[in-house]
């Protein structure tokens, strides 16, 4: 006799499996933090002001503007503050910044932060290295800015790092990230964001962890947020949206990197992402095109080329 729970587990992945591809997608765009925070050039307060403001007028509804950690650790997050009170605000836009801890988020708070986020990652090694803190550690101090951003009535979303992959312990299995994720959501944070941080998943292993977190939470309080290490990043996105997900993180002209893991590459283009999301009737209510020119606008601020698919494409046309 099947147990009850194992039956309406059953059920529902078998619900998700038979999901049609999502008629709407939300794009976040991790771009001036997630983006730039790797930079070893500081990005003037000017110049990073001008990119959210391009990047509000496209049609995201999401656009991760600044991380409030220390500037010993990450120097280019230093001036998020400023960055965070000189944006034009959009009133369909949300604009949350990344408070790794209480006191991240009081400074969030007293720049004028309606959303923040906070993170954790599936691998301890990851999560010593990253936060100095093991898993639980982290995890306590994500209690602490959810229940203090609850009292003032602010959003929180949640990352977690190294879903499927880990620089220091290899393959991460599926169980510890749904653990995580589960504490997270019971937190408090409406959205948890998985992320393959160095870029080594596969749609297979992508759905092998979907799967498990799908036991634990909801699909519609997922996003998922992919590197392009090994050029995976669309496939496992698209297998990720197969299974239910409708929230894509991603960094305008492919920026960005994590200086805790050593070997990452960018995150996926948000251009390459829109290119296959209206490829497939997905509507996302972004314009693509806005988006290219502002990925060309940063990398030549950057000094580099866009990193993108779509942009480089589109760059050749242009010449003949």
């Amino acid at each position: 006799m099947i147990p009850l729970r194992m039956l309406r587990l059953s059920l529902r992945n078998l619900s998700v499996t038979s999901q049609a591809l999502p008629s709407r997608v939300k794009v976040v765009e991790v771009g001036p933090r997630d983006g730039l925070q790797n930079e070893k050039g500081i990005v003037s307060t000017a110049t990073k002001v001008e990119l959210i403001d391009r990047l509000s007028a496209t049609g995201l509804t999401a656009i991760e503007v600044g991380s409030f950690v220390s500037p010993k650790w990450v120097p280019q997050m230093a001036n998020s503050s400023e960055v965070l009170k000189q944006i034009t605000r959009v009133s369909h836009v949300s604009y949350p910044v990344l408070t790794p801890n209480i006191k991240g988020f009081q400074a969030a708070l007293s720049a004028g932060a309606k959303e923040v986020a906070v993170f954790t990652a599936a691998s301890e090694t990851f999560s010593q290295k990253n936060t100095n803190a093991s898993v639980e550690e982290s995890l306590s101090r994500c209690q602490e800015v959810c229940s203090a951003a609850k009292e003032k009535n602010l959003k929180v979303r949640g990352y977690v790092s190294c879903v499927v992959g880990c620089p220091y312990e290899g393959p991460i299995q599926p169980a510890p990230v749904a653990k995580v994720v589960k504490q997270l959501y019971l937190m408090g944070c409406y959205e948890v964001s998985l992320g393959d941080t160095i870029g080594v998943g596969t749609p297979g292993s992508v759905e092998s962890m979907l799967r498990v977190v799908l036991s634990e939470v909801p699909v519609s309080s997922l996003a998922i947020h992919c590197h392009n290490t090994y050029g995976q990043a669309l496939a496992n996105i698209y297998r990720s949206l197969q299974l239910g997900v409708s929230v894509v993180d991603s960094s305008v002209g492919g920026l960005g990197g994590c200086p805790y893991a050593p070997g990452a590459s960018g995150n996926i283009a948000t251009e390459d992402v829109l290119y296959m999301l209206h490829g497939l009737g997905i509507q996302t209510g972004v314009d693509m095109n806005s988006v290219v020119e502002i990925a060309e606008f940063i990398c030549r601020k950057l000094d580099r080329s866009v990193a993108s698919s779509v942009g480089t494409a589109l760059s050749r046309s242009k010449l003949g």
